[in-house]
């Protein structure tokens, strides 16, 4: 990749590790339901105006928009308002990759190679110790279920989009965009039904300049320049390349929230992430140690 290009990995991977305290200041005055609602209402306007929808069955841009934007968010942003920290949920979300295997396996008939076992082994032995520690800190047992939860939902959506991918050359900006009509429905429907009509115009009524460019950051930064960004460099760059960048986004994540929030760690949960980050390693660069891995079904 050139200069430019490096950079502009980088800038993406520094928005999405950020992203998570930037979710824990929008939640200090806006609920997580109404906070999705608006993140997603904002994503999808104006962009929809100028940007062309994408050319593919309804169907398919629902599965999309439900899983990886209403789903995935509306699990996460409730775990981090009932106790999840922003830095570990950086890092437990990135277990969508563990999903992603096992969805693939019942959906698309992949089998695992010798290599993802090993990755699933010990991230999946990191999960348990962070799990085991929750409530001995700042990390809650509802937290950490909710984030796991959330990233199934990630890693559901990564199957719909490899499906998606089979149907042709999809614009990801212009299915991000057009997917982000959908959540705002079930997500006011939620807040209506569970924060309530009075918590959600008092909310509104008092949007503070934090919360208010908590969500501008969510959808313009985090969502559209993001997403339309990682795409570009798809585009242009091996995936090979570019995808193990995503494996800086949790180490942002956990060092924003200890210079911006304070959050602090000890010594066991620090043994669970770097277990949880040895699979994530081992998944992503295990096949140039066993470059003839036998399939394991």
């Amino acid at each position: 990749m050139s200069h430019r290009d490096w950079g502009l990995a980088l800038l993406v991977v520094l928005a999405w590790g950020i992203n998570f305290v930037v979710i824990k200041w929008g939640l200090d005055e806006l609920p997580p339901m109404l906070l999705g609602a608006l993140r997603f209402a904002l994503v999808a306007f104006p962009a929809i105006l100028f940007i062309r929808p994408p050319k593919l069955p309804l169907k398919w841009l629902m599965a999309y928009g439900l899983t990886i934007s209403f789903g995935q968010f509306a699990l996460l942003f409730s775990a981090m308002h009932l106790g999840m920290p922003a830095g570990l949920a950086s890092l437990v979300l990135q277990s969508q990759a563990i999903f992603t295997l096992f969805f693939a396996l019942l959906f698309l008939g992949e089998r695992w190679q010798a290599q993802q076992v090993v990755a699933l082994l010990v991230a999946g032995i990191g999960l348990v110790i962070l799990a085991l520690q929750s409530g001995s800190g700042n990390m809650t047992l509802i937290g950490f279920t909710l984030t796991l939860a959330a990233a199934a939902c990630w890693g559901m959506g990564n199957i719909i989009n490899r499906k998606i991918g089979q149907l042709g050359s999809v614009n990801l900006l212009s299915l991000v965009a057009w997917s982000a009509l959908i959540p705002p429905i079930p997500f006011l429907l939620l807040s209506y039904g569970f924060e309530g009509p009075q918590l959600i115009s008092q909310s509104l009524a008092n949007m503070g300049i934090k919360s208010v460019l908590a969500v501008i950051y969510l959808a313009a930064v985090a969502t559209l320049f993001g997403y339309s960004s990682w795409a570009y460099l798809l585009k242009h760059h091996p995936a090979s390349q570019v995808a193990p960048l995503t494996l800086l986004v949790p180490v942002v994540g956990l060092i924003s929230a200890w210079l911006l929030l304070g959050e602090t760690l000890n010594l066991v949960q620090a043994g669970g992430i770097a277990l949880i980050m040895t699979g994530l390693l081992i998944n992503v660069f295990g096949r140039r140690l066993l470059p003839q891995p036998r399939p394991i079904s």
